[in-house]
């Protein structure tokens, strides 16, 4: 029998994003959001929610543009850090040491050591309530050639990306491979 737990944000996983954006010093900022996925496969577009109260959400406002940084298990201490602190009070970069690279695609940041980067341009503004939904399309990716595998494509198990659980707020790793998308299902299928 399940059990109620009421409306809430009890989604498992969630992307553990690092948002980067410029303030109106041209000052790169970033921060950890959780609330974020793919909206979109043509054009590639993600979806990620802020408060207001951010900083980062007056940035993307301004700018027009974001990036996604994937945090990783490597850097969890930093990513963690980026979501805990403002940028209003104190240059992230500097306090981790690690180092904001301009996009030649858009106008923002991204963390030169994260191995996973997806460059946005500001698509659409949804207000849902305490946060607002910045839909960006993708307009590059960026990535290691250490994370990548299989015909160049992103490896999973090399890039350790974290997960979030919202409602007990942790951070968990990726486990080990079940089965081949679009494939284990066909065993069910009728011939």
């Amino acid at each position: 029998m399940k059990k109620s737990l009421s409306a809430n944000t009890c989604v498992y996983p969630t992307p553990v994003w690092v948002v980067g954006t410029y303030g109106e010093d041209d000052q790169p900022n970033v921060m950890t959001a959780a609330w974020g996925g793919v909206c979109c496969s043509k054009p590639p577009c993600v979806a990620v929610s802020l408060r207001e109260a951010t900083l980062s959400h007056g940035n993307i406002i301004r700018s027009k543009a974001f990036t996604i940084n994937i945090g990783t298990e490597k850097f969890a201490t930093e990513v963690d850090y980026f979501g805990i602190s403002t940028g209003r009070n104190v240059d992230k970069f500097a306090a981790t040491g690690l180092t904001p690279e301009r996009s030649t695609c858009v106008n923002a940041p991204f963390i030169a050591e994260f191995p996973l980067v997806l460059e946005c341009r500001l698509m659409k503004i949804v207000e849902i309530g305490l946060h607002t939904q910045f839909i960006g399309e993708i307009i590059d990716v960026k990535a290691e050639e250490s994370i990548l595998g299989e015909k160049d494509m992103v490896d999973i198990d090399q890039l350790k990306p974290l997960v979030f659980s919202p409602v007990i707020r942790k951070y968990h790793g990726i486990g080990p491979l079940v089965g081949d998308a679009f494939s284990m299902g066909k065993s069910i299928r009728k011939k």
